[in-house]
């Protein structure tokens, strides 16, 4: 069931061209141009002599901020997980960043992010390490999202973390004390190792220059206040199955600020969209914003370019991954992960959904045949968008 309003809506119809940056215009422009002539297409024939039907199918803009473009790369990438986790027990830990830290994160992002990955890791691996907890290396993969569900401004980074890890040997050990206390570590013992590494790496930075600090921040005093402020580290109960871990990643790895179902209404000057209200016991709440507003917050979570929100650490660090957990494996007297395999577009939509693709869409009997790949001469702009829109018969 598709969508009745998308975000793809959202921004052909507002006029942003004018206050947002080159690349997020970049972004915005990827987004609006989507599965539409704009951005090129395939073009194909059924090779049935009595049909001979023309087809066409536009191209994705296949950007990672786009709501319509991650459910194939989110299949491909849960596969390849599965052929890297162990079969043990999983924690899901959450850190955040405390809201007075916002208006220095926005105009600093690429480098918070990074602190905020490195804090969180830091944070766990130094736990981990230490004999009274573990003493061995963990398996951690770490998501940065940057929204709440009202599309605020809040930095934050989800976590899966092993129960348990490797040592010099391979040898596999169990967290020592997750069964008495139900979850990967104490608040008590987290909040302060990651707040204080964080904020002691902030100081330096800032104190080098490599931090640009607001003029209307007092950064003495709001360093006291950050100091003072207890952060949210949230640790939930033990996860389930490898597979539903997998899973359960694999949403997290590929969610965008918005996802088109969550909006309700699109009217000539406002947009109206679901949120979960978590303050008031998770209730389902309406919120309506001018188009204006709803493309500014949702801009404001364009990660910046080439920026990696994902990433691996301990036993998943990229180096030799596949080697060391195999090894793994062996040692546990597990049979290793077998080699990835890249299943094409067509038979995964045939799996997944039952459609075969190659089917003529008019007689229903024969099959397309590709005439030729169409590419744009540029990727278009907002100028063009509503002609290109007009030319748009067939979505893939």
């Amino acid at each position: 069931m598709k969508p009745r309003h998308t975000v793809q809506q959202i921004i052909r119809q507002t006029a942003w061209a004018e206050y947002v940056n080159p690349f997020s215009h970049q972004v915005l422009t990827n987004l609006a141009n989507c599965r539409t002539a704009a951005l090129g297409y395939h073009h194909f024939q059924c090779d049935d002599p009595g049909c001979r039907h023309i087809h066409y199918r536009y191209h994705s803009c296949r950007n990672r901020h786009c709501p319509s473009c991650n459910w194939q790369k989110q299949d491909e990438w849960q596969e390849a997980r599965m052929n890297e986790l162990l079969p043990v027990k999983y924690f899901h830990v959450v850190f955040t960043l405390p809201h007075e830290l916002n208006a220095l994160v926005m105009g600093n992002r690429e480098a918070l992010f990074k602190l905020l990955f490195g804090s969180a890791s830091h944070c766990l691996l130094t736990l981990c390490h230490d004999p009274k907890w573990l003493g061995a290396t963990p398996s951690i993969t770490s998501v940065l999202h940057t929204w709440g569900q009202q599309l605020s401004f809040h930095p934050h980074v989800h976590c899966i973390v092993s129960g348990g890890g490797a040592d010099n040997n391979n040898r596999w050990h169990n967290l020592k004390k997750s069964v008495r206390y139900g979850y990967l570590f104490p608040y008590k013992v987290m909040e302060p190792l990651y707040k204080g590494y964080f904020l002691e790496r902030l100081n330096k930075l800032i104190g080098d220059g490599k931090i640009k600090v607001p003029e209307s921040c007092n950064w003495k005093q709001l360093k006291d206040i950050l100091y003072r402020k207890e952060w949210l580290v949230y640790a939930k109960q033990p996860m389930g199955s490898v597979s539903q871990v997998v899973e359960y990643l694999a949403r997290y790895a590929h969610k965008v600020a918005i996802s088109n179902y969550r909006i309700l209404e699109i009217t000539e000057n406002s947009v109206s969209f679901r949120y979960k209200d978590y303050a008031d016991h998770k209730r389902m709440k309406t919120m309506v914003l001018s188009l204006h507003e709803f493309v500014r917050r949702f801009e404001q979570h364009i990660l910046p370019k080439g920026f990696v929100k994902m990433r691996h650490y301990g036993i998943l660090g990229n180096y030799r991954r596949k080697q060391r957990v195999n090894a793994i494996l062996a040692v546990m007297q597990l049979p290793p992960h077998p080699p990835g395999v890249k299943i094409p577009y067509q038979i995964r939509m045939l799996e997944k959904y039952g459609v075969d693709v190659t089917l003529c869409p008019k007689c229903k009997t024969g099959h397309l045949l590709l005439v030729a790949v169409v590419f744009p001469m540029n990727r278009g702009s907002p100028k063009n968008l509503k002609n290109a829109n007009a030319d748009e018969t067939t979505k893939r």
